[in-house]
Parts: structure tokens; sequence; C-alpha cells
């Protein structure tokens, strides 16, 4: 049975309530993500106590919470308030008041706290190694500078878009003078911190709702073709034209602009710039949104109090681990293939045309290997597509957009006429050049999946040499199994090969105890010849 854990954030804009399933093995299954816009920073009176109105929707929400809490029997409830109540001069009433209503212990975060928990989620969740975060909440915006995976300086500022709104956008009778008056402000907050500067071309990490926003409208603009939002990268360039957008957008009609959500489109823009104002003041080669934040953080403290190991676990691992418990990958035939594919490729590297070879290759190989299976989980017959699909459409902490759409198509690999139709929709992200390269490792990653066609490791070694203009590949089998059923499978594929190299084939595969009569099965076929020698 799952462990369930509700994670609660009480914010100056929105009050979310996440419900996560986490079993023996470490594994995270969200279960449940309801939101409330609440605008509790709105409910101030004058002198920043949170008026009985303030008090009104904050408890009609956490017993609406608290409601599904108890229906669905949730363990652990992890209740954290941040800049709307920390900055409150009535703070201590409201967190007695919320104690006494619902009996739902919460935690007020300093700013500090608040910006390190969302550098928790970056750490845990995304490739970088290095970067600043920026969280804009609607009171506050928290800011960390982390290297090595570890976090060097935070700060939290006392303003967020609702504020900003307040202070400038609602002061301003033109919106383009209130932008240019957000901007000079967030370069003199910025002045105050000298470690922002100390460091160069390192990314901007977008947390929370604005930076989600900005990336969806972005998605949407392009009309992207891979789904998810968790580490989408933007350049500087591509964030001002989101920016541009917006504002050329009149606010009533802002709600039209696909990826923008209708209680944003009124402090969008005063988020926007400040991430854009961080950009510039840093020289951020790009922007990228991170889908884990606070929350995020505060649940994988939880999960690290009965999993220690977590804080040294590999990103990229873990999810590849994830996965594979997911949907039911055996381990020992992933890390066969990969070591016949990863000397299948090194070896015919001296062999190939210089525009079939990049220097990410190996390292796409061996990724694409863990995923190759995935497809499977849900029918064998038409695995490719579902692999496909699986990869195009969801997110994997610790890979990169890029990265995991090349999986996607090493992965799925099935002819040069199947790759060039699923290639259709992302025309914009890859060429005709990057399509061939594809087709190379896809042609390695299927020969590595017959060479182990029955699951029993029957390949020890394998040579690839040329001999004139034949390049020659040998099939070493252990001397106590047969291959003939991963020879009819290499057999069966052969066409695919004559595709990606143009070079005639020759496959040999060697084994003492094969059976002679097989030798009927060498037939000479689109350019890929076939032997099967007796003893060696």
């Amino acid at each position: 049975m799952l462990k369930k854990i509700a994670v609660i954030d009480i914010g100056s804009n929105s009050i979310r309530m996440v419900i996560h399933g986490m079993n023996g093995k470490r594994g995270l299954r969200e279960l449940h993500n309801v939101k409330e816009v609440a605008r509790l920073s709105s409910h101030m009176d004058e002198q920043n106590n949170l008026t009985d109105e303030g008090f009104s929707i904050l408890r009609s929400v956490l017993l609406r919470f608290q409601e599904v809490i108890d229906f669905h029997e949730v363990e652990t409830v992890q209740a954290a308030a941040t800049a709307a109540i920390r900055n409150a001069s009535n703070c201590k009433e409201i967190i007695q008041f919320i104690t006494d209503e619902t009996n739902m212990p919460v935690r007020v975060l300093s700013g500090d706290e608040e910006a390190y928990y969302g550098f928790l989620a970056v750490q845990q969740s995304t490739f970088l190694n290095d970067g600043i975060t920026v969280d804009i909440g609607g009171g506050s915006t928290e800011i960390t500078l982390f290297q090595d995976k570890k976090i060097i300086h935070s700060h939290s500022f006392p303003f967020g878009a609702l504020t900003l709104k307040k202070e400038f956008v609602d002061s301003y009778k033109k919106e383009h003078k209130a932008l240019e008056a957000v901007k000079e402000k967030a370069k003199n907050e910025f002045k105050t911190l000298p470690w922002l500067l100390s460091t160069e071309d390192l990314p901007i990490v977008g947390i929370g709702g604005s930076a989600r926003n900005l990336s969806l409208i972005h998605q949407a603009s392009i009309d992207y073709p891979l789904s998810g939002l968790h580490q989408y990268t933007m350049v500087p360039d591509e964030m001002q034209s989101v920016i541009d957008l917006l504002s050329d957008t009149p606010e009533e009609k802002r709600d039209s602009i696909e990826g923008l959500s209708k209680d944003r489109s009124d402090t969008i823009l005063p988020a926007a710039v400040i991430i854009q104002s961080l950009i510039e003041y840093t020289s951020a080669p790009y922007f990228m949104m991170s889908n884990k934040g606070l929350r995020d953080g505060l649940l994988m403290e939880e999960m690290q109090k009965e999993h220690p190991e977590i804080k040294t676990i590999e990103v990229e691992e873990e999810s590849f681990y994830q996965l594979k418990e997911e949907f039911e990958i055996n381990n020992v035939n992933v890390e066969q293939v990969g070591f016949i594919a990863d000397h299948l490729y090194t070896q015919l590297l001296p062999h190939l045309p210089e525009e079939l070879i990049a220097n990410n290759q190996q390292e796409l190989l061996r990724k694409s290997v863990n995923v190759l299976y995935i497809g499977e989980y849900i029918s064998y017959e038409a695995s490719s597509q579902h692999t496909f699909y699986l990869l195009t459409n969801r997110s994997i902490d610790g890979i990169s957009h890029r990265d995991r759409m090349a999986m996607a198509f090493i992965a799925s690999f099935k002819s040069k006429s199947w790759l060039h139709s699923f290639s259709k929709p992302f025309k914009q992200q890859i060429d005709d050049k990057l399509l061939a390269q594809y087709e190379l490792l896809g042609s390695i990653l299927k020969l590595a999946y017959a060479l182990n066609r029955t699951n029993r490791n029957v390949i020890e070694r394998l040579d690839i040499e040329k001999q004139r203009k034949e390049l020659h590949f040998t099939f070493y089998s252990a001397d106590d199994v047969s291959p003939v059923f991963e020879m009819m499978k290499v057999k069966n594929i052969k066409s695919i090969w004559k595709k990606s190299l143009t070079a005639p084939l020759l496959f040999t595969f060697c084994n003492q105890i094969f059976i002679r009569h097989l030798h009927c099965c060498a037939n000479v076929c689109s350019g890929a010849f076939f032997t099967f020698p007796g003893p060696l």
C-alpha cells in the first residue's frame, strides 16, 4: 500500500495541495493536485493585517483540502505558508486560527527557507550542476546561486507579481511606463547582491506559476511538438518575444493567449519583466523552466527522512531506475543490449562518414538503451509507436528536452520511412543531418536488440573490420548456446542497414555447436551477406 503525503503551499496568490503516493522503492506518484486562487495578499488592511474576509477565504479553502485529505486517508501532511502570511502583522493570529479551525499544523517559511526548498527541487530533478534559480510568488521573489549542485547564496526580495502589480501597474496610466519602472526596480535590487555577477554563463531557472505560464505561451506560439514543461528552455530573444506578445495584447484580451492562465493575466507581465531583467543582468545564456518548486522541495525533504540515500543519487540514474520499475523493464536485458550497442558503435566509428558523427552520440545511445523496452509494457506488437509516444509526452527528470526527443527517435526506430513519417511535426527541431544520425543510432540499437532476441545474453563479443569495400561483422556466441533465433532476427532487419550504411555488409555468426543445416539460410539479400561457419 502506498504511503500518502500531502503538501499544502499557502501562497500570496494561490493555495495548492498536492497528494503523492510513496512506495518502498523510493518512487513517487502524484495522486491529486488541487488549487484555489485566494490572493491573500489582496486581503490585507492598511496595517498589513489579514482582513476578516481573508480569514474566511483561508478557512474555507483549507477545510475543503482537509476533507480530501480525510477521504483519501493521507498519513502525512506538510503545510507551509510563504510571504503573505509571513509578512502579515497578525501572522501569529493567522497560524493559531488555522490550527484551531482545521487542526492542520502550518509552518511559516522564512525567505531563506523558501529559497532553499526551491533550490532543492531543482537540484533533485534537473540535469543542471550550476545555475541561478528565481521563484516569483505573489508577495516575494527568491533567488539562489548554486554550483556543483550546492547552494552558494540565496536571497528573498519582499516583492512579487501581485505586489509589483499594485505598486506599479495599478498606479501608472500607461502599462509600458509601469513595466519600465518594474525593470528599473529589479536592476537596482539586483545590484544589492554582488554575488549575482560573480559567475558567468549560468542559466536562469524559473520556478512557480509565472515561469510556467511564460513557458506554456512560448510552446504554444511555436507549436512545440514535445509535451512537458519541466526543463524546457528559451534563449533570451525567445523570452523577449513572449513579453512582446503579452505587451502588445490589451489586458482584457490576454485571456485569449494560449498557455496563459486566466488568474495570471493581470500579473504575468511584472513577473516576466523580473525574469528577463535577471537574464539580462547576469548575461544568462538561456532560461530553463523547472516544474518542480517549493512543494516538491518539501516533499523531497520528507522522502529523505525515510530514504537518506536519495541525497546522493544522480537525477538521471534515479529517473531511469523509476522508469524501469514503472514499466517492468528487465535491467539484465538492458545491460546486455547496451553492451552490444556500445561495442557496435565503437567499432563502426572509424568506418562512418563524417556527417553521421556527433560528439554526444555514444551518450545518447546509452540513454536510449534504458528506454528501449518501454513500449512493450503496453503492447509488444506496437511497441515502437508506444515508445515514441511515451517519450515525447512525458518529462524525464535529468534529461533535457533535446535529448528526450533524440531518445524517442532512437529507441523507437523501425525503418527510415517510419523515422521520416514520425519526424514531420519536429521540422523546426530536426534537420536532415540530425535525422540521419538518429537513423544510424536507431539502426545500431535495433541490431543490438536483435542480437539479444531471446534475452539469454548469447553474444559474448563482436568484431567489425573492413575488407576491401565490405564491412565484416562477426558475432561470437557462448559455446553452449545456439544463436539461431538471434541470427533469424538479424536477417529480418538487414534491409535497414543497407539504408544506414552504403558499404556492402557481411554478417558472420561463430559458435562451436552451430547447426550446419542452417547454411541454407545464407542468402545474399539487400546487400547483406550472412554466413554460418562450423566449429572454430
